[in-house]
C-alpha cells in the first residue's frame, strides 16, 4: 500500500479534521487561570528539559519551527494530537471506568449518520471491497441488565484505508451508522472488515515520523461510540487479534481488552465478531 495509492493527502484529510473540530461542541466556562498556569508551565518547563538534555541546536529549532508552521499550514493539528497525544488524556479520563474499555476517538468522527433500530446495514458502496463482517452485541449496566435507546455510533475506513467526508469520491456516510437498541440491548452492524492504514504521510506530521524513523501505520480497527441515559458514554477502537500492526501501533491505542476474535459467519461469507459494552453509571 502506497501513499499516493490508497491515502487521503495530508492537506485535505486535515483541512478537514480541522474544519470537523471547528464544529465540535465544546464545554465552555470559566478560565481557572491558577490551574492553566500549572499546565502551561509544567509543559514549558518539559521542553526546557528537552532542549537542554539533548543540547538543542540553533538549527534544530529552526526546524522546529518552520515544522510547527507546517502543521498548522496543511490544517495536521487534530491529526497530529490525536495519534500521539490523545491516548495518554484518554487514560487518565477514564481510569476509574469498570465497564467498557475506551481509548481514542481519533480526528475522523463525525456526528448525525444515519440512524437504524436494533440492525443496520451499514451504508456502503455498491461494490465496496472487503470482507463482510457482521458485528453484534449488547449494550447493558455494570449489573449485565440490557439498557433500551442506547446509541451506538460505529465508523471505519475501507478497505484502502479511506474514511468518507475526509477523501473525495465517497459518498458522505460511506461506512458510518448509529443504532437504537431496543428493550434487548442488542444491536448488529453488517458492514466490511477494514485493513489497516497508514495515517498521510505527505504533510508535515509525515516528516516528523520519517525523521525519527518510525512507521505511520495503524492496525485495522472500528470505531464505536456508546451513549445511553444515565449512564457514563465510551468512545472506543476495536481491533482483530492477529492484524498487522496490533503490537506497534503509532498511535498507541490498543489495549488487550479492545481486541477482537472474529469466527467465520455462519452462512459462510466473511466473519463474525460479537461485543458487549456494560456502561458506567453517569458522574
Amino acid at each position: 500500500m502506497t501513499t499516493t495509492e490508497h491515502n487521503p493527502t495530508a492537506v485535505g484529510s486535515g483541512q478537514n479534521a480541522t474544519a470537523s473540530f471547528a464544529r465540535k461542541e465544546r464545554q465552555a466556562g470559566p478560565v481557572d487561570h491558577e490551574r492553566a498556569g500549572a499546565i502551561i508551565g509544567d509543559a514549558l518547563a518539559a521542553l526546557h528539559e528537552v532542549v537542554r538534555r539533548h543540547q538543542v541546536t540553533y538549527a534544530e529549532y529552526d526546524a522546529l519551527k518552520g515544522w510547527l508552521i507546517d502543521v498548522g499550514r496543511t490544517g495536521e493539528w487534530p491529526l497530529f494530537l490525536d495519534v500521539f497525544l490523545e491516548h495518554v488524556v484518554e487514560q487518565v479520563a477514564n481510569a476509574d471506568r469498570k465497564g467498557a474499555v475506551g481509548t481514542i476517538e481519533g480526528p475522523y468522527y463525525i456526528p448525525g449518520a444515519p440512524e437504524f433500530a436494533s440492525e443496520a446495514d451499514v451504508p456502503r458502496r455498491a461494490d465496496e471491497p472487503g470482507t463482510p463482517l457482521l458485528f453484534e452485541g449488547t449494550v447493558t449496566d455494570l449489573d449485565g441488565n440490557p439498557l433500551d435507546g442506547a446509541l451506538v455510533e460505529l465508523w471505519h475506513a475501507d478497505d484502502a484505508g479511506y474514511y468518507s467526508q475526509f477523501a473525495p469520491g465517497i459518498p458522505e456516510w460511506n461506512l458510518r451508522a448509529q443504532i437504537r437498541t431496543g428493550a434487548d440491548g442488542h444491536y448488529a452492524f453488517r458492514t466490511i472488515q477494514p485493513a489497516p492504514y497508514q495515517i498521510p504521510t505527505d504533510g508535515a506530521v509525515g516528516a516528523m515520523i520519517a525523521t525519527a524513523g518510525w512507521h505511520p501505520w495503524r492496525p485495522a480497527h472500528l470505531h464505536l461510540k456508546v451513549t445511553a441515559p444515565g449512564r457514563a458514554p465510551v468512545t472506543t477502537q476495536l481491533y482483530f487479534a492477529g492484524g498487522e500492526y496490533v503490537a506497534d501501533d503509532v498511535a498507541q491505542a490498543v489495549k488487550p481488552e479492545l481486541i477482537l476474535h472474529p469466527t467465520k459467519s455462519d452462512s459462510g461469507e466473511g466473519n463474525h465478531v460479537t461485543y458487549d459494552f456494560p456502561l458506567d453509571p453517569a458522574a
